[in-house]
C-alpha cells in the first residue's frame, strides 16, 4: 500500500463524504444516502470475498451454461457419431451390437458400460477401457451395426467443460479450490445483501432498479447492486445445490446424511450382501431370498459385508457419466464363490429393466469379473424416477432395487437440487433460467471488477479502509463462525484472511496514525 493512499484513508475515516471527494473509493453511505455503523467492515469483507470469487464466477458461469445445454450441443459437435437416419427396420439386438463394438476395439480392450437409448435418431454407444487405461466411447449404427467412430471419454468437450467447472482440470487441488469458491460466495452474497439493505423508508424501490441517469462509477455501482439483489436467491441456490457434490465437504456431508439416516436407504453403505452367486440349489435359494425379502432380512449379512464388497470401491467409482447422489457410496458387489458358469447376456438385463419400467436413456455397467454384477443406473430429469438396480449376472436375481422413495430427506432434497442445478428438471425453461442466473453472475463479476478498477489507487490493492471505531457486529461475527464450523476448509481461510488483513494492512495504518 502506498503511503499517500494510506494517509488519505486515515484522513477520510469517519467522513463518508470526504471519501467521494478524495476519489479513493465509494461513499460509506448506504443506498439511501445515510451512513451506518459497520458499513466499511461489511464492505471490506465483501471486497475480499469478491476479489477471490469473481474470476472463478466467470469460469463457472461459462462452463455451467455450456453444460446445461449438453443435450443440444453434443449432437451438433459429433453428428456423424451420435446421429443416425431413422429406419423402418428393427434395431439389432443389444447383444449383437455389443459384439460388434468388441470386434471394433483393439485387443486388450474391456467393455465397461452400455448406454441404452431407444431414440430412433441416436446411435448405439458402448464405453471401453483400452490397453493404456483410458476410456473410449464406441458408436454404432443400431440398424446395421456399422461402426460410426469413437471418442475419448476424457477428451469429449462436455466432459472437459464439466471438469473445468468442478476442478479447473487441476485434479484434487482444483476441486478443493472450487469448493472454497463456493463457500466464499456465501460471504459475498451475505455482505452484499447487508450493504444493499435500505435503511430509510421508501428506499427499497430506488435500489431494486439501476439508476441509469448516473454516470461513471456510481452508475456501475447501481447496476451491480440492483443485479446482485435480483440474483442473490439464484446464486445461493447454485451454491447450496453444488456443494453436496464437492470432493471434500460433499463426501463428509454424505457421510453425515447416512449416519443420521437422512441420506441413502438403510444398508446402502454396507450391511447388504450384494453379490453374484454361481448357479446351484443353495445359490438359487439365496438369490430368491435377497430379491424378495424386506430390508430387515439383510441384517444377518452385515458381518460378511466387507468380504462381499470390493474394498474401497463404491458406485461413484463406476464408469458412469452421472449417478444419483444417494446411491453414490453404495458398495460395488463382489462374490467370494468360485466355479464356472455362463453369465446372462446384456439383452437379458435390458429386457429385465424394461419389465421394471426402465426403458430408455439409462446406463448398464457390465460385470468387471466373474464375481461382479450388472449395475443399472437410471438418472432421469425427474428425481422421483431415479433408480439403481444390482442384478446377479448369473441368475438375474435383483439383489437391490434403490428408488427415490427409499431416500432419506436430505438425499431427496439433494436429488431435486441437482436436477435444478443442471437445468434438467423442467426442460428448456430450466436451462434458460440457469443461463440467466449464470450470465447474470458473470455480469456481477464484470461490474465489480470495473468498480474496483475505477476506484483503485496506484500501486495498491485498494481495499476499503477500516472504520475508526467499528461496532461489535455480533450477529455478523457469529455468522462467520457458524460458516467456519459448517465448512472447515472455509473456516481456515477466514482465519488466514483476517490475520493477513490485520498483520499487513492494519500494521501500515496503525503506523501512519502514530506518525500523524
Amino acid at each position: 500500500m502506498s503511503t499517500t493512499h494510506a494517509e488519505e484513508r486515515i484522513r477520510t475515516e469517519g467522513n463518508p463524504t470526504a471519501d467521494v471527494k478524495a476519489g479513493t473509493g465509494s461513499s460509506t453511505r448506504s443506498n439511501t444516502g445515510t451512513a451506518h455503523p459497520g458499513y466499511r467492515t461489511l464492505w471490506r469483507w465483501h471486497f475480499y470475498a469478491g476479489l477471490f470469487v469473481m474470476p472463478f464466477l466467470l469460469v463457472l458461469a461459462i462452463t455451467g451454461t455450456l453444460y446445461c445445454f449438453q443435450p443440444q450441443i453434443e449432437p451438433l459437435l459429433y453428428p456423424h457419431r451420435l446421429i443416425v437416419e431413422p429406419q423402418a427396420i428393427p434395431r439389432l439386438p443389444d447383444n449383437a451390437l455389443l459384439a460388434k463394438a468388441r470386434a471394433a476395439m483393439p485387443a486388450g480392450s474391456a467393455a465397461l458400460t452400455a448406454v441404452i437409448t431407444r431414440d430412433p435418431q441416436r446411435s448405439a454407444e458402448f464405453v471401453f477401457r483400452v490397453a493404456d487405461g483410458t476410456q473410449q466411447s464406441v458408436y454404432l449404427n443400431p440398424y446395421n451395426g456399422e461402426l460410426l467412430g469413437t471418442l475419448s471419454v476424457d477428451d469429449r468437450l462436455m466432459q472437459v467443460d464439466r471438469m473445468i467447472h468442478r476442478k479447473l482440470l487441476l485434479g484434487k487441488p482444483g476441486e478443493l479450490l472450487m469448493e472454497l469458491v463456493a463457500c466464499w460466495t456465501l460471504v459475498m452474497i451475505g455482505t452484499g445483501l447487508a450493504l444493499w439493505w435500505p435503511r430509510a423508508t421508501g428506499g427499497t424501490r430506488a435500489v431494486l432498479l439501476p439508476r441509469f441517469a448516473l454516470r461513471g462509477r456510481p452508475l456501475w455501482k447501481s447496476i451491480h447492486a440492483a443485479l446482485g439483489i435480483w440474483l442473490a436467491l439464484g446464486a445461493l441456490a447454485f451454491v447450496l445445490t453444488g456443494l453436496p457434490w464437492t470432493g471434500s465437504w460433499g463426501k463428509q456431508f454424505k457421510a453425515f446424511a447416512t449416519a443420521t439416516h437422512l441420506g441413502a436407504p438403510r444398508g446402502a453403505w454396507g450391511g447388504l450382501a450384494l453379490h453374484s452367486t454361481l448357479p446351484g440349489a443353495h445359490a438359487e435359494h439365496a438369490a430368491t431370498a435377497d430379491a424378495h425379502a424386506p430390508d430387515t432380512t439383510h441384517d444377518h449379512h452385515a458381518s460378511n459385508a466387507d468380504m462381499d464388497s470390493m474394498p474401497g470401491m463404491v458406485m461413484d467409482d463406476l464408469p458412469l457419466p452421472l449417478a444419483p447422489w444417494a446411491a453414490g457410496n453404495t458398495h460395488v458387489p463382489a462374490s467370494t464363490t468360485s466355479g464356472t458358469a455362463r453369465p446372462l447376456s446384456l439383452g437379458h438385463i435390458v429386457a429385465l429393466a424394461a419389465s421394471l419400467g426402465i426403458t430408455d436413456d439409462y446406463n448398464i455397467v457390465l460385470p468387471a469379473s466373474a464375481s461382479g454384477v450388472y449395475t443399472v443406473s437410471y438418472f432421469p430429469s425427474n428425481p422421483r424416477d431415479e433408480r439403481t438396480l444390482y442384478v446377479d449376472q448369473y441368475s438375474g436375481a435383483i439383489l437391490k432395487d434403490i428408488r427415490y422413495r427409499d431416500y432419506g430427506p436430505i438425499a431427496k432434497a439433494v436429488s431435486y437440487g441437482t436436477s435444478l442445478h443442471m437445468g434438467r428438471y423442467f426442460g428448456v425453461a430450466n436451462q434458460i433460467l440457469c443461463t440467466v442466473i449464470s450470465l447474470g453472475l458473470a455480469t456481477l463479476a464484470v461490474t465489480g471488477c470495473v468498480m474496483w478498477w475505477k476506484r483503485r489507487p496506484q500501486r495498491s490493492l485498494g481495499a476499503p479502509s477500516r472504520e475508526r471505531a467499528a461496532p461489535p457486529m455480533l450477529g455478523w461475527k457469529a455468522g462467520l463462525v457458524l460458516l467456519g464450523i459448517i465448512f472447515p476448509l472455509m473456516g481456515a481461510t477466514l482465519v488466514a484472511v483476517a490475520l493477513l488483513d490485520w498483520l499487513i494492512f492494519g500494521r501500515a495504518a496503525r503506523g501512519l496514525k502514530r506518525a500523524v
